[in-house]
């Protein structure tokens, strides 16, 4: 738009949005005029509605899910583990912790010990009233020999214990300065003790469990007791698993749904037309990854992990299949948002000379590398294997693409295959994604990445209390990563949404899409 009439012309004929309109205006240092025009102030809060039926679209679910938290792995599960069950604690749209049913916490000096206190007047959906016995069985499922995503992180956890009715201690091997970030984890979910049956979920949260069919639908109802009166406004929440992204489009636009996220980016600036639709963007440390097992050969060499690092084009991948929307990636998990970003590393380029060198040294010859990908893990996964199979061709190296089935993939090829293409969500922190993923005893270590050095680094990280030298141990621990290691992340993307204009009280930002999988938690609709 060149001019405020030609603003206000779009604002009136619905092809720009309120948003975009104040944008807009805002830009021609107009702002006061469009406000005039539309008669509200930009800056006025909106008052949360109570009622309706939230539709809402998610691509990212499996029909192998489980309620049960220490499976949790997509954003599908991770959203229904958020509408059923309250967090320990909970991160806001700038990544800043706030309490949960964990009222308040503190830590002493050394953070070897912790003390943690629980907010009262908090029940679940049957009734009992949560107490510490609750939070002390929900901390243990993610300790021993848990099956958990995070148990690897919770191996310093020597000792849970209750101090009173209303405080628990969490004492520790090492120091740990960021427990409780990992206690933000959105695998941490708030059950009552002992419980075991996930088919049918009791949680604190703000909807309660109607029925599942795992990777198909979801129905809950709202939690007339839910402890916060400032969140939870529509009277029910219905899930439909809608794995294609072009399905989820159509669904949106017919008002079938009326929220989708993973929209789909090649064709985001036709959806942005339609005068009853917003798009909701920003940036999350959610990143693609090609992981080499450094465990097989011939991924043990660090010539051929260098080779396939040159041998892929990042920006042609965020271009093609992204739209833009994000940035390349530079094989270490830190996205440029986290304020401990190695910045001075150098971007691995696209480059076929030393492609070439690298998989000459390593004696590669016409080795046929496995590359498992499955869109199941991303849409335009197996589109962005290709690419790299196309482009890896031209330095000589051959990518022997395998087109993997959805159902089953995370099962029976992720963690299994030398070579697989997939994901992560971000995390709450540097140190948590690093430790999620590439510590020698991680459970989800995709690459088999076993370093001393860089276990120590972590280690020294999460004890030290100077950022500074926090961040040096951090920084240090990337660069190891981008050197040596068998992740090629060719890209991090932003979170896309999409949802209808009669949805209010939208959220971005966070740690992961859908506001940390909490959407349905914040929204209202206004008809």
């Amino acid at each position: 738009m060149s001019s405020f009439n030609d603003l206000r012309q779009g604002f009136a004929t619905g092809r720009l949005s309120r948003r975009d309109f104040f944008a807009g205006a805002t830009a021609l240092g107009l702002a006061a005029a469009a406000t005039n025009i539309i008669g509200l102030s930009p800056a006025r809060a909106e008052t949360p509605k109570r009622g309706g039926n939230l539709r809402i679209g998610i691509g990212g679910a499996s029909t192998s899910d489980s309620f049960d938290p220490r499976t949790y792995g997509d954003i599908g599960v991770i959203t229904l583990g958020a509408l059923v069950f309250s967090s320990l604690v909970e991160f806001d749209e700038n990544h800043n912790l706030i309490p949960g049913v964990i009222e308040s916490w503190e830590v002493k000096p050394g953070a070897k010990e912790w003390a943690l206190t629980l907010r009262k007047g908090v029940t679940f959906h049957n009734g009992k009233a949560l107490d510490i016995d609750d939070i002390i069985y929900s901390i243990n499922l993610h300790r021993g020999e848990s099956k958990s995503g995070v148990v690897g992180q919770t191996k310093h956890i020597t000792d849970v214990r209750k101090l009173s009715d209303s405080q628990i201690s969490i004492t520790l091997s090492r120091g740990d300065s960021e427990l409780i970030n990992l206690l933000g984890d959105f695998h941490f979910k708030v059950v009552p003790n002992g419980f075991t049956d996930w088919s049918k979920p009791v949680g604190t949260g703000p909807y309660v469990f109607g029925n599942y069919t795992p990777g198909v639908s979801f129905h809950s109802e709202r939690n007339a007791n839910f402890w916060r009166s400032d969140r939870a406004f529509v009277d029910s929440v219905d899930i439909t698993f809608i794995a294609d992204g072009a399905a989820r489009t159509n669904a949106l636009i017919a008002g079938q749904v009326d929220i989708i996220n993973r929209a789909d980016r090649r064709t985001v600036d036709l959806l942005k037309q339609s005068p009853n639709i917003g798009i909701e963007t920003g940036p999350t440390g959610w990143h693609a990854i090609f992981a080499a097992r450094l465990d097989t050969a011939p991924f043990s060499d660090p010539n051929l992990r260098l080779a396939l690092k040159h041998a892929i084009d990042r920006e042609q991948i965020l271009k093609t299949l992204f739209n833009g929307f994000g940035t390349v990636g530079n094989d270490h998990p830190v996205p440029k948002s986290d304020p401990f970003f190695n910045s001075e590393l150098p971007q691995t380029a696209f480059d076929l000379d030393k492609a070439k060198f690298y998989a000459g040294k390593a004696n590669l010859g016409t080795t046929l590398l496995p590359l498992s990908a499955s869109d199941v893990t991303y849409e335009g996964a197996v589109n962005a294997a290709e690419l790299y199979q196309a482009s890896a061709a031209k330095a000589g190296i051959k990518i022997d693409l395998h087109r993997e089935a959805a159902d089953g993939f995370w099962s029976n090829v992720w963690l299994k295959r030398p070579f697989t293409g997939s994901y992560w969500q971000g995390r709450s922190s540097a140190l948590q994604i690093l430790s999620a993923a590439y510590r020698s005893d991680a459970p989800w270590n995709e690459t088999a990445w076993k370093d001393e050095k860089f276990d120590k680094l972590l280690i020294d990280a999460a004890a030290e209390i100077d950022t500074a030298k926090r961040k040096s141990y951090i920084w240090e621990a990337q660069r190891l990563l981008h050197e040596n290691g068998g992740a090629v992340i060719p890209v991090f993307a932003d979170e896309l949404e999409a949802r209808s204009n009669n949805v209010k009280g939208y959220k971005t930002g966070g740690i992961d899409s859908l506001f940390n999988g909490r959407i349905g938690e914040f929204v209202w609709l206004e008809a």
